[in-house]
């Protein structure tokens, strides 16, 4: 495939991954409200959330076959469409089972399509022959930065309806316009790959499939903190530090800034460091981080807290989804994007039945402690990392 060819999916894709999160964080800062508006309790609204998690969990293993049969790039566009609908759903509703039940669909939509553009973003990589998956998820971290800050400013003056109806209008609109570059082109074939490997299906081996689980649980481990960041991050500002709303909704900002920074800046790290000193270096530092902003009895601490766990927890997912496509391909990503995403959005139901049992800073301690084990299982995958 031509390099304009490459420059122009390259920059498709990196709108798609922007659009997610800005979707995505516009809906999280707007979840305290929501929570007024539907009478839940924290764990009714943990079990509400765990809505997401299923529909998301569900759709991933599915859409790995999608993708397989269809093209990454066809199903990248079905589900913009299906997530930027979806997003206005959840303030329609008045009570916890309700929101539920909507937020199956929107995890469904937020599940296939993070299976779908970073199957399509592997493929990308190994065309280009660098390790450029960082900038992806950067555009992603800046799509949660700017929806996150516009969630924030638009708080006090719209509705949470008319806020996410805003969302889904821009979704459609971007999805509509951006598609087009994807639908035009297959997903380009690695330079040293014959035309007759890229029809058939590569069989794994026990130990291939051990390695793309073992990426799988470094992503769901990382995955998990930013779950918990992005729904449960405004309401510890709020409720334990007694933060403005502004100031609480902009938690989630400094942590996807932080984040933004890191992946950015991710592949020159990635060339220097290599992807086992980044994920070692990048788990502590998110452990350490999460345990400031979870402890920490001010609001700027908090907040200087939340951005050390972003630029920890930067390039640890994006690696591992990385590594897991390298090896197995679409199923490969489907099999990681499962086990991370199903970190990121299992874990907002736990943290608040933790809120329940314990305290919400006790809770978000959990984030430091699965950011450390990243850190561990990291090193000791080492040599599977550095093939």
């Amino acid at each position: 495939m031509p390099g304009n060819d490459l420059t122009r999916l390259r920059i498709a894709l990196t709108v798609f991954f922007a659009l997610d999160g800005f979707i995505f964080a516009g809906w999280v800062v707007r979840i305290p409200a929501i929570k007024e508006q539907t009478g839940a309790s924290a764990s009714a609204l943990g079990l509400a959330l765990l809505g997401v998690s299923a529909g998301a969990v569900i759709t991933m293993t599915l859409t790995g076959r999608l993708c397989r049969r269809f093209g990454s790039h066809p199903v990248t566009v079905a589900c913009g469409v299906l997530l930027s609908l979806s997003v206005a759903l959840p303030p329609l509703t008045h009570s916890a089972l309700a929101l539920g039940l909507v937020l199956l669909i929107f995890g469904a939509a937020y599940g296939g399509i993070n299976v779908a553009f970073n199957s399509a973003a592997v493929d990308l990589v190994a065309a280009l022959r660098r390790p450029i998956m960082p900038s992806f998820h950067g555009a992603f971290s800046l799509g949660g930065m700017i929806g996150a800050g516009l969630g924030g400013l638009v708080a006090g003056s719209l509705s949470p309806t008319r806020h996410l109806l805003g969302l889904s209008l821009i979704g459609l609109l971007v999805t509509a316009v951006t598609g087009r570059a994807l639908l035009r082109h297959e997903p380009p074939a690695p330079p040293d790959r014959m035309p007759q490997e890229e029809r058939v299906p590569r069989r794994l081996d026990a130990r291939t499939r051990g390695l793309v689980a073992v990426f799988g649980l470094i992503a769901l481990c990382t995955a998990y903190g930013e779950g918990a960041l992005a729904d449960w991050g405004a309401l510890h500002l709020e409720q334990d530090l007694k933060a403005h709303p502004g100031i609480a909704a902009a938690g989630y900002s400094c942590f996807a800034l932080a984040m933004t920074i890191g992946r950015l800046t991710g592949t020159t790290l990635l060339e220097r460091l290599g992807r086992t000193r980044t994920v070692v270096a990048g788990g502590t530092t998110a452990a350490a981080g999460m345990l400031l902003g979870a402890l920490a009895p001010s609001v700027w601490a908090a907040l200087l807290g939340f951005a050390i766990t972003g630029l920890g927890l930067a390039n640890i997912f994006p690696v591992a989804v990385e590594r897991a496509g390298a090896l197995a391909g679409p199923s490969g990503v489907a099999t990681a994007s499962t086990l991370g995403y199903g970190g990121m959005l299992l874990g907002p139901p736990a943290i608040g039945f933790m809120a329940d049992w314990f305290s919400l800073p006790a809770a978000l301690t959990s984030v430091a402690a699965l950011a450390a084990v990243a850190a561990v299982i990291g090193y000791g995958t080492r040599r599977a990392t550095a093939s």
